[in-house]
């Protein structure tokens, strides 16, 4: 992912946070902003080879700056809803995974409204499980939301 990929990757989260079942943000943030909640060295963008287009970005975020969740990330995927049902997004896990346990990262986490079949589903077929549930976690459009939190730990990190 490169500054030139700004405007297309916050149109992509933005699509994403319309449906209302991807994320509790209102809106996307600055690209300043945006990079600088995200790990450099983890933040990927697929694009289409035929035209250039970025089809989906997929990133991580550290979890807490202590030492000892160094090797714990979380995730955050989206897919421009034109490119759906392609295997842009599983593409685009699956390297994000690669690249994570290449860095000694040994969990990613996420949280996903359980509403969100599709990322469930995605997540699922990249070796994430649900390991709970947080009811009532927040309030979003005016009502509770709650959020599955499913982690993947990487079976090559011991």
């Amino acid at each position: 992912m490169l500054d030139a990929d700004a405007a297309a990757v916050l149109a992509i989260y933005q699509a994403g946070i319309d449906t209302g079942e991807a994320t509790f943000e209102p809106g996307a943030p600055d690209w300043a902003s945006f990079c600088a909640g995200k790990l450099a060295e983890h933040r990927l963008v697929a694009v289409a080879p035929e035209t250039g287009q970025v089809l989906g970005w997929a990133a991580l975020s550290p979890v807490s700056p202590r030492r000892v969740y160094a090797g714990v990330a979380e995730d955050a995927i989206y897919i421009d809803p034109a490119a759906s049902g392609r295997g842009v997004g599983e593409a685009l896990l699956r390297a994000l995974v690669h690249g994570a346990e290449a860095a000694g990262i040994w969990t990613i986490q996420t949280g996903i409204f359980p509403e969100n079949s599709a990322s469930l589903r995605l997540h699922e077929k990249v070796g994430f499980r649900v390991v709970g549930r947080r009811e009532r976690i927040g309030r979003h459009h005016g009502r509770w939301r709650d959020v599955l939190l499913l982690e993947r730990r990487s079976p090559v990190i011991h």
